[in-house]
């Protein structure tokens, strides 16, 4: 299918897992990708970081669908920078019709009152602050190009529910749905959509390096231990999240802003 043919779609946490299937899925509909990732490590979680070399590997599976793809070393907390890259972006490609707000990290720790103040302060500058400052950045450039468009921000499971041991992310998972619903009451006149996704148990370097499952099931059995999916699935493959974004993005969502959408194998029900 071509859904997206013309169409431009930035998507920040670019490098590898949901992002990079973002970038391949987009591209499969016809899109050209901006992708882009700090691609450094971070202080608190136990995960590994994503690289330069997997931000180009994102570009040359991008381009072997035939497609466009700039890449740019990007804090999704540094404005500055984002603002820049929005104004390349116009240069570049003179539109901007998808805006997936993709990056994130998982910090865990034993409870909320021993959490360190700068172990909270970056997981809320990175997914909350950073998430605000992508669409702060992208949005005018957005609408300098006049052909309306669709905003996409990754929340999670945890947007609606708690996860003992990481107070951070889910008080930012909560808060990016604040952030998506003020969106799309601003940026419905214009044409623009705004939706978020709120993904499940998702096969990604963020959940299956470091430990951070394993830990969090020691410290938290009773929640890492029930299994809440009503469907007969594992870990998922991130191109399932990054079929609903496909979709979302696409004329066949066409009336659709405001709404949260759980792909988590109905986890979010039990």
């Amino acid at each position: 299918m071509n859904r997206l043919e013309g169409k431009v779609a930035v998507i920040s946490g670019g490098a590898r897992g949901q992002g990079r299937a973002h970038a391949l899925r987009l591209a499969q509909e016809g899109a050209d990708i901006v992708a882009f990732d700090v691609c450094e490590p971070f202080r608190t979680p136990r995960h590994t970081g994503a690289t330069m070399e997997d931000l180009a590997e994102t570009a040359r599976l991008v381009e072997d669908l035939d497609r466009r793809c700039m890449i740019a070393q990007v804090d999704a907390r540094d404005l500055g920078a984002l603002t820049s890259l929005a104004e390349k972006t116009m240069a570049e490609f003179g539109r901007i019709d998808a805006l997936i707000v993709n990056h994130g990290i998982w910090a865990v720790g034993p409870n909320s009152w021993e959490l360190e103040e700068a172990d909270w302060q970056e997981s809320i500058d990175v997914m909350l602050t950073g998430a605000w400052k992508v669409t702060k950045a992208f949005i005018p450039a957005m609408l300098e190009a006049g052909n309306g468009g669709s905003i996409v921000l990754t929340s999670s499971a945890m947007g609606k529910h708690a996860q003992p041991g990481s107070i951070a992310y889910t008080a930012a998972k909560h808060g990016i749905l604040g952030v998506m619903r003020t969106l799309a009451w601003e940026l419905g006149p214009h044409s623009v959509r705004v939706n978020a996704i709120m993904p499940g148990s998702i096969n990604t370097s963020m959940t299956q390096t470091g430990g951070t499952v394993e830990q969090s099931a020691e410290w938290y059995p009773r929640f890492f231990g029930t299994d809440r999916s009503l469907l007969p699935v594992g870990w998922m493959d991130p191109m399932v999240i990054a079929n609903a974004a496909a979709f979302l993005v696409s004329d066949d969502a066409a009336f659709i802003t405001g709404a949260a959408l759980p792909v988590d194998a109905g986890w979010s029900a039990y």
